[in-house]
């Protein structure tokens, strides 16, 4: 796989918009109005190949049971400036080819009876339009901005977007899920690579935490409950909108949504308590306040829908005083100074006063939430936490710091390095897992080479003659 093609890849995840439109908008029975020549003219410029003749409308390829416009390089050109993502050096040939390589995949996932779930898809479009409206205004902003004459329109071409892609997705999860490394496989794969190629593995930090949150006062929840209370007597007694209320007083980023919440399914990653009051209302209901490990909730349920429930929701939290904060960072500050007093360590004293359950118990130890394990790369850390650990030796405790979360909470916490690995060039025994990543992805990456190669042959495949001079990663051309 040339690099090219794989940077084409990460963009599905860089925004929601080119996820969706810069991989392949639309198939043979849509019609497609033609793009305007402003647009025309900004993509082909610099990176596109000279043709024999350009048609807006004309099909560039066919997969199997899947048509490959013209115009749907044209949009991923278009997207991919819209995002601020650079199209230098970029080429129709290579966005073929990658359109041709989803195309093949989800061909081959409906062959072999990979199913996805219409109601899957239909969440994801929820959460789509979702943001598309959150961004743009109104549904009738997002139909316009992509040339359609209502939001319909739009969903029904998600959903052949979003179809298509999950069933590629799905099979690409199949062709390497079996995909395995035995231990002599992962020695050969290391000791294959000449000494002076051998990867460079990035400076990794350990670090554990001791935070103390200021206590909530028991007239806090009080007024918090009250509060929410009332506004549920103003909705199902007196007839105010849930949405305005949620608008105007909800802490949370659904606020500017009315408070919308789609989709939420029995195994969503919700609070059990929040999926207990969606799932126990009916439609138009409003539940009791009640409490998550997040703040206070009342809850409507806006609609039910077989398995999946939308809900509107208000999250209020507690004050804090200025006496508790006060309080707080007194208390952190003698714990700081027993520690350097040697009184107990850093890790006793995380078990015995750290207001944080998921670190506590293990001594204030961190847990990479992508690697799930204790290393942190300095080079992919979270910002914040890099300059807060980047400049202390091992063992050496940190200043007190204040963090403030997405609810606008404060928290107090000490930081300390609990082991420090520098930048290195790989070694087969203290790397061996990072080691073994690498050998599996190279042995995934064959997988997938040696089941295009089949899969291309045994596939009806027609391109355009104007991109037989193409240079592909792929022999989508039979030759």
């Amino acid at each position: 796989m040339q690099l090219r093609t794989t940077i084409l890849k990460f963009t599905k995840t860089t925004s929601l918009v080119v996820a969706l439109f810069a991989t392949s908008l639309s198939y043979g029975q849509v019609i497609i109005e033609d793009s305007p020549a402003e647009e025309v003219a900004m993509v082909k410029a610099d990176t596109v190949t000279s043709f024999k003749r350009y048609k807006a409308e004309g099909v560039s390829a066919v997969v199997g049971e899947f048509v490959i416009l013209d115009s749907d390089i044209d949009k991923s050109y278009i997207e991919f400036q819209a995002q601020g993502i650079s199209i230098e050096g970029i080429t129709r040939c290579q966005l073929l080819g990658k359109l041709m390589e989803d195309k093949l995949y989800a061909h081959h996932a409906k062959i072999d009876s990979i199913l996805v779930a219409d109601a899957e898809v239909n969440q994801q479009i929820d959460q789509q339009l979702a943001y598309m409206v959150s961004e743009l205004g109104s549904e009738e902003k997002v139909a316009k901005y992509y040339r359609k004459d209502n939001i319909a329109d739009l969903r029904k071409e998600l959903f052949q977007v979003n179809k298509t892609l999950k069933l590629a997705s799905e099979m690409q999860r199949k062709i390497v899920g079996e995909v395995e490394v035995t231990p002599e496989e992962v020695r050969s794969f290391f000791y294959d690579i000449p000494e002076e190629d051998r990867p460079v593995f990035s400076a990794e930090l350990e670090v554990a935490q001791i935070v103390i949150e200021p206590e909530i006062t028991k007239e806090a929840e009080e007024d918090v409950i009250s509060r929410l209370n009332q506004m549920r007597i103003d909705v199902v007694e007196n007839g105010s909108s849930f949405a305005t209320k949620a608008v105007l007083y909800s802490k949370d980023g659904s606020a500017k949504k009315g408070g919308v919440i789609a989709g939420i399914k029995r195994n969503s990653p919700y609070a059990k308590e929040f999926k207990d009051q969606a799932f126990s209302l009916l439609e138009g209901e409003v539940s009791e306040p009640f409490e998550t490990e997040f703040g206070y909730h009342i809850l409507q349920v806006d609609k039910i829908r077989g398995q999946e429930v939308d809900v509107r929701h208000i999250i209020l939290f507690p004050a804090v005083s200025q006496a508790t904060l006060d309080a707080a960072k007194t208390r952190i500050d003698s714990i700081r100074t027993n520690i350097l007093d040697e009184r107990y360590t850093f890790a006793e004293a995380a078990i015995a006063f750290s207001t944080e359950t998921e670190t506590r118990n293990n001594g204030g130890q961190l847990v990479n939430p992508v690697t799930f394990d204790t290393r942190f790369d300095l080079t992919k850390m979270d910002p914040t936490l890099s300059a807060q650990v980047y400049n202390l030796k091992q063992g050496e405790t940190s200043p007190v710091y204040t963090d403030r979360d997405y609810t606008g909470k404060t928290k107090f916490k000490l930081l300390t390095v609990t082991n420090r690995h520098d930048e290195h060039k790989a070694d087969y025994v203290s790397d061996y897992e990072k080691i073994k990543e690498l050998a599996i992805k190279q042995k995934q990456i064959r997988a997938i080479e040696k089941w295009q190669s089949k899969k291309i042959n045994d596939t009806y495949i027609s391109v355009n003659e104007d991109y037989t001079d193409c240079t592909f990663s792929s022999n989508w051309l039979k030759k």
